[in-house]
C-alpha cells in the first residue's frame, strides 16, 4: 500500500461547474475500485484577491492509500473526470492536477501557505513538482497545477472546519433551489454556533444556498463532521439530492491573512493585517460605501468598508482622525480612479481619541455664552457688551459611541476564509485522528 495525494484546481467557470463536484464524483469512483481514504477531501481556499480566480478560488486534494497496481488506473480515472466535467469551453478555465506519492515535503507545505496568502508563479510550482518527483497534467494553460499543488501542501493540521455539500440532479441545475426556509431556521437554532453562517442575522437571508446555476444545492459549515451531518439531515428538501459529501477545509480560519509590519509593506492582491492611525475622516461615497485612510511612519493607505458589509460599514462611519486601528482585508491595487485600498473584512479598534465638542467661551463678566465676531476677531457678549480678542473656543470632552474591540463584516458578505466571531476560541491545533463512518453518499 502506498500513500497518494491528488490535488486539482480550476475546473469551473464564473457561472457553471464546481471543482468540489468533481471531487465527489471521484470519491464514488475510487471507492468502488478499492481505494482507502486517509482524510476527508480537503477543500482549500486560496488567496481570494488574485484577479484570475473564477468564484471561490477553491482547490481540492484527495488523500488515499492504494495498491501499487492501482496507481495507473487512479490517474486515468482522475484525468477522465476532469476532462468530462471541467468547463473547458470557458477561455479562463485552465485545469490542472498533481499526483504526489508518500509524505508531503515541507517545501510544498510552505508553497501552499504562500499560495493562500499571496501570489505565486507557475514556474515555482513546476520546479517543486520536478524536485519531488510528482506528476502533473495541465489542460489548456494548466494554471490549475498551482492550486492542485497548494491543496496537497495545505494539510490542514492547524485550524480547520468542515462543510457538507449537497448536489443537485442535472435536470434541476439552473432553476430556483427548493428547500424549506423554515427548516434552515430550525436547523440554525439547534446547531448554532457549532454550525455557523447559516442565516444572516441582520437580514434573515438564508446563506447556505448559492445563487448561480452550479450543481450545489446547499453547503453547511461547522466545527466537526458530526454537526454538519446532523444539520444536513434537518434540512427539508423539495427536490432530489444526487449526492453529498463532507469536506475538511480552511473555511472560517483567517488562513489567508498575513500581518505586515508597516503600511509600506503592503502589496497588491495580498490579504493583510496592518496597523495604522486614522489619517482622514471617513467619507460616505455613492452606494453607501465608506472610505477612510490610515497611516504610519512608512506611508498612508485607503481602507474601504463596502455597504454590504453591514455592521463594519456602520462602525467605519464613526471613526475619527487619530484613532488607532488594525485593518484586515485584501489589497486592491491603485488605478486611475482610486489609490491602493484595503478592502476591509475586519477591523480591530485599538485606541480611540477623545471626542471633543467646541463651544463659544462664557463671558467672564456675566457668565452668558458669548458670540463670535468673525474669524480672528474674538467674541462679544450680547448681554453685557463685554468684548475680547484673547478668548477662544472651549473644548469639552465627550464620550465616544465606539468601543475598542474587533468588528467583522456581516455574515452575508463574509468571504469563505473569514473567521466569524463565533469561531474565536474554537480554533483547532491538529487534524482528526479518525473519520466518521458515513461521510459521503453514494
Amino acid at each position: 500500500m502506498i500513500k497518494m495525494h491528488i490535488g486539482f484546481d480550476d475546473t469551473d467557470s464564473p457561472k457553471r461547474g464546481c471543482t468540489t463536484y468533481i471531487a465527489a464524483l471521484l470519491v464514488e469512483k475510487l471507492s468502488s475500485i478499492g481505494v482507502s481514504f486517509t482524510d476527508y477531501p480537503n477543500l482549500v481556499r486560496l488567496n481570494p484577491n488574485v484577479p484570475w480566480k473564477t468564484r471561490g478560488n477553491g482547490a481540492l486534494c484527495l488523500r488515499i492509500r492504494c495498491r501499487d497496481n492501482l496507481v495507473d488506473k487512479i490517474i486515468e480515472n482522475v484525468i477522465d473526470a476532469i476532462e468530462e466535467n471541467a468547463e473547458l469551453g470557458y477561455d479562463r478555465t485552465d485545469p490542472g492536477v498533481v499526483f504526489l506519492f508518500n509524505e508531503v515535503p515541507q517545501e510544498i507545505k510552505d508553497f501552499a501557505k504562500r499560495t493562500v496568502q499571496g501570489v505565486v508563479e507557475m514556474k515555482e510550482a513546476l520546479k517543486l513538482i520536478k524536485r519531488f518527483k510528482a506528476e502533473a497534467v495541465g489542460f489548456k494553460k494548466g494554471r490549475g497545477i498551482i492550486g492542485g499543488l497548494a491543496a496537497i501542501g495545505e494539510d490542514l493540521n492547524r485550524d480547520h472546519t468542515y462543510e457538507i455539500i449537497a448536489y443537485r440532479t442535472p435536470k434541476n441545475r439552473g432553476t430556483p433551489r427548493k428547500i424549506q426556509a423554515s427548516s434552515v431556521k430550525e436547523m440554525n437554532e439547534k446547531t448554532s454556533p457549532l454550525a455557523f453562517n447559516n442565516i444572516d442575522p441582520e437580514t434573515s437571508r438564508i446563506l447556505i444556498t448559492p445563487r448561480g446555476p452550479d450543481p450545489i444545492l446547499y453547503g453547511i459549515r461547522g466545527e466537526n463532521p458530526e454537526v454538519v451531518r446532523l444539520a444536513h439531515e434537518m434540512i427539508r428538501r423539495e427536490e432530489p439530492v444526487e449526492r453529498w459529501m463532507i469536506f475538511r477545509t480552511n473555511h472560517g480560519t483567517d488562513a489567508h491573512l498575513r500581518k505586515v509590519s508597516s503600511v509600506g509593506e503592503i502589496q497588491p492582491y495580498n490579504p493583510v493585517v496592518v496597523q495604522g492611525v486614522v489619517a482622514k475622516e471617513p467619507k460616505v461615497i455613492q452606494g453607501g460605501h465608506v472610505i477612510f485612510s490610515i497611516r504610519d511612519e512608512t506611508g498612508e493607505v485607503d481602507c474601504a468598508a463596502y455597504e454590504p458589509t453591514g455592521t463594519l460599514c456602520e462602525i467605519s462611519k464613526n471613526l475619527s482622525v487619530g484613532d488607532l486601528i488594525e485593518a484586515f482585508g485584501g489589497v486592491r491595487p491603485s488605478s486611475s480612479k482610486h489609490s491602493t485600498t484595503v478592502n476591509l473584512e475586519k477591523m480591530r479598534i485599538l485606541k480611540l481619541v477623545p471626542k471633543a465638542t467646541f463651544f463659544n467661551p462664557a463671558c467672564p463678566e456675566c457668565g452668558r455664552r458669548m458670540k463670535s465676531m468673525g474669524t480672528g476677531k474674538g467674541f462679544r457678549c450680547k448681554k453685557c457688551g463685554f468684548r475680547s480678542s484673547q478668548l477662544g473656543k472651549v473644548a469639552v470632552k465627550g464620550k465616544r459611541e465606539l468601543k475598542r474591540g474587533l468588528y467583522i463584516t456581516s455574515p452575508r458578505s463574509q468571504r469563505h476564509l473569514t473567521k466569524p466571531l463565533c469561531r474565536y476560541g474554537r480554533e483547532k491545533s491538529r487534524a482528526p485522528k479518525r473519520m466518521i463512518r458515513d461521510w459521503h453518499f453514494p
